[in-house]
């Protein structure tokens, strides 16, 4: 079992992460700030931390950036958020943090990143799994689980339908904003069973918009298609 830092200024979020992690074995240590998370990561040296962003002092993305700069990121870091974009996973990311839950987050969300990341902490800077993403840039759906090689530049993930896939990164931020859009917009689509009326109402897009993106990002309507 490991040693666990839950950092959130939440009180609810704190207690709640604790028993949790309590019941599966883990020694958990809490910290409601980013100077609190300082002394504890110094004195305790946790396996594992579980870091909110948006926190009134010093945002969790500034202390990653403070941890990596300092050679401190000794351990795998989650990063956690009920505010996630695509802009701030790809940087909590390029910093070091193997992996990014949105808030709120589900038990089985929470215990499958913590067991990944405890498994391979050689891999907490590899890239993580998006699905889930929306027009606005939001992360919904499954979080992000870490532990997963990125596909290759030009090679497209197996067909059909997955809550869990993986992109590569080292390419502009536009070319890797659009391979996580069409991925998840062909997942709803195979998922509906070509159905754009209901990957309209799933994604919440207005029809005319939905087909306008599809068609930007290049997806295939036909594959798949059943109807309208």
């Amino acid at each position: 079992m490991a040693t666990i830092l839950v950092v959130d200024d939440e009180l609810g979020i704190r207690a709640l992460l604790s028993e949790i992690l309590t019941d599966e074995g883990h020694t958990v240590e809490l910290a409601e700030d980013a100077a609190q998370a300082r002394l504890v990561r110094e004195s305790l040296r946790p396996d594992l931390v579980l870091l909110d962003i948006w926190m009134p002092d010093v945002d969790g993305i500034t202390l990653l950036k403070e941890w990596s700069a300092s050679a401190q990121l000794t351990m795998p870091v989650i990063m956690m958020s009920g505010h996630g974009t695509i802009d701030t996973a790809v940087e909590a990311t390029k910093h070091g943090a193997s992996a990014f839950l949105e808030k709120p987050i589900t038990l089985q969300k929470l215990l499958r990143a913590v067991e990944q990341a405890l498994a391979k902490p050689s891999q907490r800077s590899s890239l993580p799994a998006l699905s889930g993403l929306g027009e606005d840039g939001r992360l919904g759906g499954e979080a992000l689980a870490a532990g997963h090689a990125a596909y290759p530049a030009g090679l497209q993930p197996p067909p059909g339908p997955s809550a869990e896939q993986s992109f590569d990164l080292d390419r502009p931020l536009r070319e890797a904003r659009d391979a996580f859009e069409r991925t998840y917009f062909e997942f709803h689509l195979a998922k509906e069973n070509g159905s754009m009326t209901r990957v309209a109402e799933k994604t919440g897009l207005e029809r005319t918009h939905l087909y306008r993106k599809l068609k930007q990002l290049g997806v295939d309507l036909t594959r798949g298609k059943r109807g309208l």
